[in-house]
């Protein structure tokens, strides 16, 4: 047996789907395969919706900042103080990029460097109290809208839905109903 028909022959593990319009794996009944595809696309709109919020949130948070300084900034708000390298680690960024972007971050008074107490030659990177309150107005329409759509649902299928995406993202199964 080749690497190749015993790669053929595995089932796919993890997350990540066959991306719609592929055939399905062995085994995948025609339902299945129709349910993944409708799922794929429900995903990309998703994605499509996602990136025009992070667009539109960035330029709340201030004018003319790039959605991807907004990402960043974002997880500094989440994870932080955290090291540059944490977060090149974290967001999968390439060191000089991001050392512009905290600069720029930095300039436009959102986030903050101070040195590390366990360690004064690095520095930490967090969010300044101006950062957090522009970011809590610019996502304040965003989040009313999504609960607003969630209270009208079953607190348990709200429940349902977390479970499901948390299975899906760390490439589990969910737990049964």
């Amino acid at each position: 047996m080749t690497a190749d028909t015993a790669q053929d022959a595995a089932p796919p593990r993890g997350p990540g789907l066959p991306l719609a319009g592929t055939t399905p794996a062995e085994g995948v009944s025609p339902e299945q395969a129709e349910a993944i595809k409708s799922v794929e696309a429900e995903f990309s709109e998703l994605m499509t919706h996602v990136r025009r919020i992070i667009h539109e949130n960035a330029d709340r948070v201030s004018p003319g900042l790039n959605p991807g300084a907004y990402k960043v900034f974002t997880a500094i708000v989440r994870h932080g103080p955290l090291k540059a390298s944490t977060l090149v680690e974290r967001m999968m960024l390439d060191k000089g990029q991001l050392s512009r972007t905290v600069k720029d971050l930095q300039d436009l008074g959102l986030i903050a460097r101070t040195p590390d107490p366990s360690d004064r030659r690095a520095h930490l990177l967090e969010a300044t109290p101006l950062g957090i309150a522009r970011l809590e107005e610019a996502r304040s329409h965003h989040e009313s809208l999504l609960y607003d759509t969630l209270l009208a649902w079953d607190v348990e299928r709200v429940r349902d839905l977390a479970g499901l995406l948390h299975a899906l993202t760390n490439g589990t199964t969910p737990d049964p109903r």
